[in-house]
């Protein structure tokens, strides 16, 4: 419980310092090609919104979506984001864990939530998404490749497999890139200056709800 506290509060402390790399100030480009598919129906769970790009620009252009976080600074900046550009998303904190089965979504939208997780808690995590994931449901994943130089936490191709062995049936799993900032933490171990803007190695997987 302690260990689960911690990294709320390691998180939410990125969001109230505005040192969180992963902000970029816009929606990931992998995410913005994935709507132009036409995959994406609602209603449609952000989970892990972080500061809400995703869900102000897929309400923007007419979806149903809910913005959950862990971090109540994310979801409070989430929300003044949404209100200066005059978009009407909905945001709340909570567990991705303890999902509310209660609500449904026909598309789970996961932006580098799932890669931060071991593999116990990565357990716990699919069975919460599996819960309000509707049958014929699809989960979209994107996450930080081991390909990659240590931008933050990353997983293999391995672990996303196993982690939808049951439950769920993996129609895709492609090789795409994740837009980052570097920050004072990866500055020396990337041999990059702090503020520089990186594409790294990335998953983007399809998985249906079976």
């Amino acid at each position: 419980m302690k260990e689960r506290f911690d990294t709320v509060s390691r998180f939410d402390s990125a969001y109230e310092t505005h040192t969180a790399p992963w902000v970029i100030g816009e929606p990931q480009p992998a995410v913005v090609a994935l709507e132009r598919s036409g995959v994406l129906r609602s209603p449609i769970l952000d989970i892990g919104c972080g500061l809400g790009e995703h869900s102000i620009l897929l309400t923007r252009l007419g979806y149903q979506v809910l913005g959950i976080d862990f971090a109540p600074h994310a979801v409070a900046q989430a929300r003044a984001n949404a209100a200066a550009r005059g978009v009407d998303a909905h945001f709340e904190v909570g567990n991705a864990f303890d999902l509310d089965a209660a609500t449904t979504y026909d598309t789970i939208l996961d932006s580098a939530l799932f890669h931060i997780f071991d593999d116990a808690d990565r357990a716990r995590y699919v069975e919460s998404l599996r819960r309000v994931c509707r049958p014929g449901g699809y989960l979209h994943l994107l996450a930080l490749s081991d390909a990659g130089r240590g931008f933050g936490p990353q997983v293999s191709e391995q672990a996303i497999r196993s982690a939808f062995a049951d439950g769920w049936d993996l129609e895709a799993l492609e090789r795409t890139t994740y837009r980052g900032v570097v920050g004072e933490a990866h500055a020396e171990p990337l041999g990059l200056p702090a503020g520089t803007v990186v594409d790294e190695p990335a998953w983007l997987a399809r998985v249906r709800r079976v």
